[in-house]
C-alpha cells in the first residue's frame, strides 16, 4: 500500500524569504523576515507608511541585496546565482511598478517589446505580434500605437502589466498598483490580477494598503510594522481581522470599516 504524498511537502514555495535583512545601509529596516508564498496564491505585503513594504520588493526582485538570509524561487537561492542563472531567474517573473514605469518616448507595444529584444530570439514581426496580444490581455487592444502620456493613469497600469506578462512569468511582483486609481479603476485592475491568477496560475505579490484589494482578492497576507522591524502578522486578512490578538494588525485591517464591509460584521 502506497503513503500518501503531501504535494504541498514536496512542492516548493514560489518565492521564499530565509531571515533575510532589508536596508540601505545601517540598522536595517526589515530583519530576520521568514515567509513563503504558495504556487498560484494572491500574496499582498500590507502595513502602515515607513514599515518597509516597497523595500522588501526591491529585495526579493534584486533591485537591492539583503545584507542577511536568503530569497529562493521555486526552490533554488537567487542570491547565490551566478550572473548567468540570474539572468534566468529574471525570466520567471515580471514586476509593475507604481506609475507603470513605462518608457515615455517609446508607444506601448514597443515598451512591451523591450524584455522580448532582451530575452528571447523572435524576430521583429514576431516581438510584435506577441506585444500586441498582451495588450489584448489587459483589456490594450487598438492602443499598440499610443504613447503613455496619451493614456490615462489606468490604462498605464494596464500597460505595464502587459510588460510584465511579456515573458509568460510564473511569478508577478505589484507594488502598490492602484496608488493613484479611483475606485472603480482600481477594482478592474484587481480583477484584472485574479483573471491572469485564475487563467494562467500566475502567482502573484501585491504589495498594499489599499483594503478593498486586501479584502478583495488577496488569498493571506503578510503585514509588516516600523516598530518591530518585521512581521507581525500573516494569514487569511479576514480571520486576522476578526481574531488577531495584536490591536495593530486589527486597527489596521479594521480602519474606515462600517458593519458588514469588507466581509465581516465588525472589528
Amino acid at each position: 500500500m502506497f503513503a500518501h504524498t503531501n504535494p504541498s511537502a514536496v512542492e516548493p514555495a514560489a518565492v521564499q524569504s530565509l531571515g533575510i535583512d532589508c536596508g540601505y545601509g545601517g540598522e536595517p529596516l526589515i530583519k530576520d523576515l521568514s515567509f513563503s508564498v504558495k504556487r498560484g496564491e494572491i500574496f499582498f505585503v500590507i502595513g502602515g507608511s515607513g514599515c518597509g513594504k516597497s523595500t522588501l520588493l526591491r529585495h526579493l526582485i534584486g533591485l537591492n541585496r539583503p545584507t542577511r538570509g536568503d530569497v529562493r524561487f521555486f526552490g533554488r537561492s537567487f542570491l547565490d546565482a551566478d550572473a548567468a542563472h540570474r539572468r534566468e531567474f529574471l525570466k520567471t517573473f515580471g514586476v509593475l511598478y507604481q506609475g507603470g514605469a513605462l518608457w515615455s518616448s517609446l508607444t506601448l507595444m514597443e515598451n512591451i517589446c523591450l524584455p522580448l529584444e532582451e530575452y528571447t530570439t523572435l524576430n521583429s514581426s514576431e516581438r510584435q505580434e506577441l506585444a500586441a496580444f498582451k495588450l489584448s490581455q489587459v483589456g490594450l487592444a487598438g492602443y499598440e500605437g499610443y504613447f503613455p502620456s496619451e493614456i490615462s493613469g489606468g490604462m498605464k497600469k494596464r500597460a505595464g502589466l502587459a510588460r510584465a506578462l511579456a515573458l509568460d512569468p510564473a511569478i508577478v511582483f505589484f507594488d502598490e498598483p492602484s496608488a493613484g486609481l479611483d475606485p472603480i479603476t482600481s477594482r478592474k485592475l484587481d480583477e484584472l490580477i485574479l483573471q491572469i491568477r485564475d487563467l494562467l496560475g500566475t502567482t502573484c505579490v501585491v504589495v498594499s494598503h489599499e483594503l478593498d484589494s486586501i479584502f478583495g482578492i488577496a488569498d493571506r497576507v503578510l503585514m509588516l510594522d516600523k516598530q518591530a522591524r518585521g512581521q507581525i502578522a500573516l494569514g487569511d486578512p479576514r480571520a486576522l481581522a476578526l481574531g488577531s490578538e495584536d490591536p495593530r494588525v486589527r486597527e489596521f485591517l479594521g480602519r474606515n470599516a462600517r458593519p458588514g464591509e469588507n466581509g465581516f460584521d465588525s472589528v
